[in-house]
């Protein structure tokens, strides 16, 4: 089983040379802290950062550098600032690569709850409607199943809807799926965790083919 920053490990893996890569609030906002050596990634934020680096070392912060989520950030040597109408304009004109996202619930048809619980207090929807609009590939970084234990990949999702049939992978701390037209397409499996604990999990369609490998990490 993954913790957070596994799962943010594991992503990091998809990262490709040349990729703009925007990465949403919680578990997402690792994956800057392990880009793999010899790839070179741009970390976009929609607040205005274009060139994002690690989290900084603790006393170094700047309290005036911050990322979409609110959290002091580093910038990479070319890093360039500017304002929020033209981040969007980079989102919306589809010049990221892959949009890193949190999420609440995931369909098996590729839906993303990611925005507001009911009755609770939750930050808003941000930038993830453009995102979820305009991303050429999603990939969702989220806990398998809820603190309650209730699967967090469903039929179909319950919460109010962020975007609908745009994810297309799924890492969480069980496992990485893909969306396919047939239902979460089971890939690897982490650590030590079994294909029958993946499927006790998973409340959506699961589709299982051959033998499943464990993660590399």
């Amino acid at each position: 089983m993954l913790n957070k920053q596994g799962i943010a490990k594991r992503i990091a893996q998809e990262l490709q040379n040349g990729w703009y890569v925007n990465l949403g609030i919680g578990i997402p906002t690792l994956v800057a802290n392990f880009v793999p050596e010899g790839i070179e990634v741009e970390f976009q934020s929609e607040n205005g950062i274009l060139g994002m680096g690690q989290f900084p070392i603790e006393g170094e912060e700047d309290a005036d550098l911050i990322n979409a989520g609110k959290q002091t950030v580093t910038l990479k040597p070319g890093a360039v600032l500017f304002d929020s109408a033209t981040s969007f304009a980079m989102i919306r004109g589809q010049h990221v690569q892959l949009t890193v996202l949190g999420a609440m619930e995931v369909s098996q048809t590729g839906d993303i709850a990611n925005w507001k619980v009911p009755g609770k207090m939750v930050k808003g929807m941000g930038g993830a409607m453009d995102l979820v609009a305009s991303a050429q590939n999603i990939i969702v970084a989220m806990m398998h199943t809820s603190k309650s234990g209730e699967s967090k990949l469903l039929k179909e999702c319950a919460l109010p809807l962020t975007g609908v049939g745009c994810v297309k992978r799924i890492v969480t701390d069980l496992a990485v799926l893909d969306v396919t037209t047939k239902g979460f397409k089971l890939i690897e499996r982490a650590p030590g965790v079994s294909v029958a604990e993946i499927v006790s999990a998973t409340a959506g369609n699961l589709i299982i083919e051959g033998e499943i490998p464990e993660m590399n990490i």
